[in-house]
């Protein structure tokens, strides 16, 4: 029988620890707004956290980052998923600020679903420094959509909040998600789960050139 990895509890909590430390600086620098000001469809927190989640492409890039993580095992199981959020909010204050413009960031959002879906389906045990290379770059783009929604959001500080809280969560679900299927199968459901969210990137891909 296989032997049972014990759940890296302590992993797990170090990505909270990280997700809550933006969440905590967002809120320091969001003054006094009011974090539940919705304010219309684009409006505070509650818009900002619902973007990640009705929005397929940001989903499946964000859970799958949760799921490279786990599958990659060690400090990248909360490395990446802190990594993320992080570089996300950088892209944020680009796209927010415009100090430059990022071409093809569509088509940067879909790649973003594609190569993380094909490293998990095939299982690429990536070098650290270079998975977190590639997650920071598909980081910038998936934030510079986002900060480009800020301006017009009615409250953007607690938008902003909202869409890290977000993504926090769903790079939580997918360490949870990893290392639950990574046991099943010797780890060729998550693979299997990989190469369907690579799929999708393709569509998102052709779609955002055509």
């Amino acid at each position: 029988m296989p032997v049972l990895r014990p759940f890296p509890v302590a992993r797990v909590r170090q990505v909270l620890f990280h997700v809550a430390t933006v969440t905590t600086i967002l809120v320091a620098t969001a003054g006094t707004a009011d974090a539940h000001v919705l304010g219309g469809a684009m409006g505070g927190f509650g818009s900002g956290f619902e973007h990640p989640l009705l929005g397929p492409d940001h989903l499946l890039a964000m859970l799958a980052v949760g799921l490279w993580g786990a599958q990659l095992g060690g400090r990248s199981v909360w490395s990446l998923p802190a990594t993320f959020p992080l570089i996300m909010c950088i892209g944020g204050i680009v796209g927010m600020t415009e100090l430059f413009p990022i071409p093809f960031m569509e088509l940067g959002i879909g790649l973003s679903v594609l190569v993380l879906g094909l490293a998990i389906a095939a299982a690429w045990k990536a070098p650290e420094f270079v998975a977190l290379l590639l997650v920071s770059v598909f980081a910038i783009f998936h934030g510079y959509a986002h900060g480009q929604e800020l301006p017009g959001a009615a409250d953007p500080a607690a938008y902003a909040v909202g869409f890290v809280v977000a993504t926090g969560l769903i790079h939580v679900a997918g360490v949870v998600i990893g290392m639950v299927l990574g046991r099943i199968r010797e780890g060729r459901v998550v693979r299997l789960l990989g190469a369907l969210i690579a799929l999708c990137g393709v569509y998102f891909a052709v779609s955002a050139v055509v």
